[in-house]
């Protein structure tokens, strides 16, 4: 938690210094007026404060994994970068526990290490087609995979107020 007054947004909430990243966590569950559930999920590459993502392959991560993971899950809605280039929001139709989005993130980037190429990469799909980079994606998503054990170990008192 942090020390401040509690703010609107949930990740300005989260005591950044106290997040050891990588990991996997619900950001925000919401019910609906109708009693639709959506699942927000706070997906962390990088520690924040200490190190981020190249503008380029946070770009062609947030392609890559928009199009994969729907190949594992219909309820993707969204799968967003954050402005601080540290990770990506994944917003999911329905209640979803960590456990059991963990293994559709898994799947997307395995199988965003076999793509040969970005997709929509290009000026009719994409509004920058060119600032892309497959290479640095893979690499990425190999970091991150690589230390999938630590994924569901936020940090001490790192949630959010």
């Amino acid at each position: 938690m942090t020390e401040s007054p509690r703010m609107n947004v949930e990740s300005f909430n989260l005591d950044h210094r106290a997040v050891r990243a990588p990991y996997l966590r619900i950001a925000d569950r919401k019910t609906l007026p109708h009693g639709d559930v959506l699942t927000k999920f706070d997906v962390r590459f990088a520690q924040p404060n200490v190190a981020h993502l190249d503008s380029e392959v946070v770009h062609s991560l947030e392609h890559l994994m928009a199009e994969h993971m729907r190949n594992h899950t219909d309820d993707v809605i969204d799968v967003s970068p954050m402005g601080c280039r540290t990770g990506f929001y994944a917003l999911l139709a329905g209640e979803h526990e960590v456990a059991d989005f963990a293994p559709v993130l898994e799947a997307t980037l395995h199988d965003l290490l076999q793509a040969e190429e970005v997709p929509a990469a290009n000026e009719v799909q994409c509004g920058w087609g060119a600032h892309h980079t497959l290479t640095g994606a893979k690499d990425a998503a190999q970091a991150f995979l690589a230390r999938r054990e630590e994924w569901e170990d936020v940090g001490d008192d790192a949630e959010s107020a």
